[in-house]
């Protein structure tokens, strides 16, 4: 059996779970962090750091195996202009995620902490903006992945 369709099926599911993950997390910790509700935010930022663990981690794991994988099936070039930006923006939108993964520990335990006082801190509120300031080229530059593995728009050899 010809493992091509199957593995092309993967990366396509790696990557719905990828965007729709970090497009999910970006909407529900934006409107609970706009709500002020306190009580809210804490639910919330547990749910994400579960969120990032049962679905994120793993997507971007299959997606660098499936990616590589499907890369060398197709004989493409890793040395190829195509490939060298495919595999750079992957390591970018990487170098942003793992510091929004601490990020949101910080964020929860801050959170936590407000349900004792009521108010969320300065400190929650400027991790807030970096959480925000990393996640939004991280999330265009999984647009522009789509757009590099749809179009091809540079060579593979």
């Amino acid at each position: 059996m010809d493992n091509y369709l199957l593995l092309k099926l993967l990366h396509i599911l790696g990557a719905v779970v990828l965007a729709g993950t970090g497009s999910g997390i970006a909407f529900f910790m934006f409107m609970a962090h706009r709500s002020g509700n306190v009580q809210a935010i804490a639910v919330t930022t547990r749910h994400v750091v579960l969120a990032d663990w049962l679905f994120t981690a793993p997507a971007v794991v299959l997606q660098f195996v499936t990616g590589l994988l499907l890369t060398h099936r197709l004989g493409f070039s890793l040395t190829s202009p195509w490939f060298l930006s495919v595999i750079g923006l992957f390591i970018f939108i990487g170098l942003c995620w793992l510091p929004v993964v601490a990020i949101q520990y910080r964020l929860r335990a801050l959170a936590n902490e407000a349900l004792e006082t009521g108010v969320l801190s300065a400190a929650f509120h400027q991790q807030m903006r970096w959480w925000t300031a990393l996640g939004i080229p991280a999330f265009a530059s999984i647009l522009l992945l789509f757009w590099l593995m749809v179009f091809k728009p540079l060579p593979l050899v």
